[in-house]
Parts: structure tokens; sequence; C-alpha cells
């Protein structure tokens, strides 16, 4: 009965993940972002002149009500549960392997002869997990558009045929799974070469919640890339940072949108790569797959086991 209770209440506890995400600054729709994005999107509003009012602009039934949004809520809720099951227990590998790093580092190159102050470490270790993070979040995004088997998990995400900020957590579980892997490489070794340099001055869940620069992208309408609202930055701006209506284009129904802006928060990758588009180049927007694709993933549980007969299907190509 006690293992039934503790199921239970795993249960209940990853349920309630989602809706704690508003009162955690660590999440985009942390409710601080969501109060700028508002303010970020009534000045897209004014600039557009409709002719209908900001509430209606904003909480348009259609959007929110739409078979996709409803997609989007449950996945965000089936997710939920997959992090308490699955990867809370693993987690605490980044450490780990922050230590190993340390460690291996002490092993090959001995102690440093200098150490970074406490300054000096969270000044350019927030520099440096942001280019790498950004850096590793485009070539696992590149990758998933360009392997077929991870293409038919990531196109539950692409599925979406409207936009609203909980679309942010639209994503297949084994996507999930991935993205956490490469969160935890990323944190763990990086977290150990600092470590390293700075003499073990600061302790390593410091570094937790050392990014200044994933607030101000936060803060700065992350919630608008996933929306109808049109936020565009200077188009000097849009070779350096993705906006939100690049992260839009991205979605856009048009397979020569597919594999552009790529990038999580920075565009630099995309103009290095040769896979960017600025928001002048683009007018209109439809999002999805295309009416074929969008059928077959039109409700949650489709989300869910469509992917994996798909890759099924390209494996038995194979042979």
């Amino acid at each position: 009965m006690s293992e039934l209770n503790q199921i239970l209440e795993l249960v209940i506890e990853g349920l309630k993940m989602p809706v704690s995400y508003i009162l955690n600054s660590e999440k985009r729709i942390f409710y601080v972002y969501l109060i700028s994005s508002v303010a970020l999107a009534y000045y897209v509003y004014r600039n557009s002149k409709k002719d209908y009012s900001f509430f209606k602009y904003l909480f348009d039934k259609r959007t929110w009500l739409s078979r996709s949004a409803w997609v989007d809520y449950g996945l965000v809720f089936f997710n939920g549960l997959v992090k308490v099951f699955l990867l809370a227990p693993y987690l605490i590998f980044g450490l780990y392997l922050s230590f190993w790093v340390n460690e291996f580092l002490i092993d090959l190159f001995s102690y440093p002869t200098f150490s970074l102050s406490k300054t000096q470490t969270l000044i350019l270790f927030t520099i440096a997990i942001t280019i790498i993070g950004d850096f590793a979040t485009y070539l696992v995004h590149w990758t998933m558009h360009k392997v077929p088997v991870l293409w038919e998990f990531h196109k539950v995400h692409h599925s979406a045929t409207t936009l609203n900020p909980i679309t942010q957590y639209r994503i297949h579980p084994v996507e999930l799974i991935l993205n956490n892997i490469k969160g935890i490489l990323v944190f763990g070794i990086t977290t150990g070469v600092f470590d390293y340099l700075s003499n073990h001055q600061i302790e390593k869940i410091l570094f937790l919640g050392a990014n200044v620069f994933s607030f101000v992208f936060m803060f700065w309408g992350a919630n608008l890339r996933h929306s109808s609202v049109k936020l565009k930055y200077f188009n000097f701006l849009e070779y350096i940072f993705i906006s939100p209506f690049q992260h839009q284009i991205h979605h856009s129904n048009k397979p020569e949108h597919y594999d552009k802006n790529i990038g999580a928060k920075l565009a630099i990758w995309d103009w290095m790569f040769g896979t960017l588009v600025r928001s002048e180049n683009v007018d209109k927007i439809e999002y999805g797959l295309g009416e074929v694709e969008d059928k077959k993933l039109g409700n949650l549980w489709q989300n869910l086991i469509q992917p994996f007969a798909g890759v099924f299907n390209i494996v038995k190509s194979k042979f």
C-alpha cells in the first residue's frame, strides 16, 4: 500500500509541476516574464493599428481554445509526469559530471597556478554557459530536423497549427529526454571546468542560478516566440539575436522555412551556417506541417504514438 501511495504522490507532483512554472523564475512562463510579454505585445498591437480590442488580440479563442492548443496543454502535463518519473533521478548526474571533469583536469594538468576570483568566475561562467549551451541547442535542434528518425519526434512540436506560450512545452517525451541530456552535459562539463579554474571558490549549486542572459532573454518577450504577436527586432539585431517573429517563421508550414532560424537565443549560428531568415523577408505565416501531416498529429494520443510508427516505417524501409 505504501508503494502505491508513493506512486500516487509522484503522479500528483508531476501534474502539479506545470502549474508551478508560473512561480519559477527559471521557467519561461514565470509570471514576471508573462507580464513583460504582455507589455511588449501591447507595443506591437499599438503599432499594428488593429481595429479590435487588445484583449481580443492577445486572447483570441481561435488560438487558446483550438484543437492544437489542447494538445499543448495535454503534453505539458504528460511531460510533467515524465520529468518526475524518468528525469528527476538523473539531474544530479550534472553535479557528478562537473566533479569528474574537475578531477580529470587536475590529473591532466595538476592544480592550476592561478585562480579566477568569484566575480571573474560568475561573469565568465555566465558568458560561457550561454554561448556553449546555445550552440549545443542549435546543433541538437539542427540534428532533429536533418535526421529522419529524430524528425519523427520533433514533428510533434511543429505540428502546432496555432501558437501560444504553452506550445514551448509541446514536445515529445523522447525529445524532452534528449534535450535534458544535452542540458546536463553542457552544465556538467562547463561547471567542472570553471570549478577547476576558480579553485572551488563557488559551490556548484550556485552555478545553476548564475545566468543573467537567460533572465534577459525570458524578460524580453521569449513567450511571444510561440504566439501570434509578431515582435520583430531591428534588422541588424536579427543577425545576433532570434526575434519572436523569426522563431514564428521557423514554425511556418512552408517547407523552405522548416530548417531556418534554428537558434534558440542567438542568431549568429544561423547566420554562420546559412539557416538565417530575417523578419523583413517574410510577411504572412501559417503554422503546422501541412494538412496531411497535421491530421496525423491532431490529438494528444497521436502526438505520443505516431512518431514511433514513423520510426518503424523508416527502419522497415531500410531492410
